[in-house]
């Protein structure tokens, strides 16, 4: 069910670069994979009894969590003012 959130993710994260703010998805992609997702699946796999099944559930909550993140800043429309230098 987390895929669901994925191509949503996705498409954000590519509208943000097209408009030349590059680093708003940076920083969420770091955020999203490196501080939750494999934190995440190391204790979901390690630390409960979901074992393999937890690495999945991880990436599936921190993609959904992405993709709630992208839309919010995409919707306070900050990107629109983005300046281009030659």
């Amino acid at each position: 069910m987390g895929y669901f959130f994925y191509p949503f993710g996705m498409v954000l994260s590519q509208a943000f670069n097209g408009a030349g703010n590059t680093r708003t998805p940076l920083v969420i992609n770091v955020i999203c994979f490196w501080i939750i997702e494999i934190p995440l699946a190391y204790v979901l796999s390690q630390k409960t009894p979901l074992q393999a099944n937890g690495v999945y559930f991880s990436i599936a909550i921190a993609e959904s969590i992405r993709t709630v993140m992208l839309i919010y800043l995409f919707r306070q429309g900050k990107w629109k003012k983005a300046q281009f230098y030659p």
